[in-house]
């Protein structure tokens, strides 16, 4: 079974900004596991949470409703400071992500870029960081090695993406995005991908946007293909796995 580790900020990254790839991956019959690095606790729109620590545990269960939509085989939540990727100790939140990666062994990792997607998000800019470092060094086995352990092997994923667009936000820091390399047709799934979106119910006051941004691209997600274990030029691609032959 193909595997993909996607990487996000927020809880409604998965869905705004991956979930027609990850939905279409899992009727394809891969395995798909997110990992979000906060809980959006720091969120300007807050829905009915009083405290940090409400907004917390609502948009964990929003999260929760959004993987099940997307066909999510797992989705974890960890407990970095949101809105404060860029304070946090990178040494140690790349060693969370490769004890993840060296755990699940996907074959694909998606992540935002180093822009910080559409929105030029500090947070999103930190995890791309962040994954991209997890994604070079898990399957260097000078790195992090007391993880070494009871079967935990070193695994270096074949594919790292970027999500990046065809377009910019109006009334936005600029943002330069990776170029497109790579077209996934969604179809139909864009409605599920808006579905998903709106099931994190505190981020209400931004459904109209995010709806027409995600109808403004029409039944397409884009990747930039940002690293590969095949060196070589980059073709034009329309499926995340395409020169994958079957895993070793």
């Amino acid at each position: 079974m193909p595997r993909i580790l996607c990487v996000t900020a927020h809880p409604d990254d998965e869905a705004a900004a991956f979930g027609g790839s990850l939905r279409l991956y899992h009727e394809r019959g891969a395995e798909i596991y997110v990992v979000c690095l906060t809980a959006g606790q720091a969120g300007s729109h807050r829905g009915l949470a009083k405290t940090d620590h409400e907004l917390a545990a609502i948009r964990r269960k929003e999260f929760a409703a959004s993987c099940e939509i997307l066909g999510i085989d797992r989705g974890v939540v960890l407990d970095y400071a949101d809105g404060q990727l860029h304070r946090v100790d990178l040494y140690k939140v790349v060693g969370d992500l490769i004890q993840h990666i060296r755990e699940f062994r996907p074959d694909v990792m998606l992540t935002f870029g180093p822009e910080g997607g559409v929105t030029g998000h500090t947070d999103h800019s930190m995890a791309s960081v962040f994954a991209t470092m997890a994604y070079q060094w898990a399957g260097r086995e000078n790195r992090y090695a007391d993880q070494l352990l009871d079967g935990v092997t070193a695994h270096r994923t074949r594919k790292l993406y970027y999500a990046t667009g065809n377009f910019v936000l109006a009334g936005r820091p600029p943002v330069s995005p990776p170029p497109i390399t790579t077209v996934i047709e969604i179809g139909d799934f864009v409605k599920t991908k808006i579905a998903a979106f709106e099931t994190h119910t505190t981020q209400a006051p931004v459904f109209p946007l995010v709806r027409d941004t995600i109808l403004s691209s029409g039944p397409e997600e884009y990747f930039h293909l940002a690293a590969t274990t095949e060196p070589g030029s980059a073709a034009r691609e329309t499926d995340l796995f395409a020169g994958l032959s079957a895993k070793d």
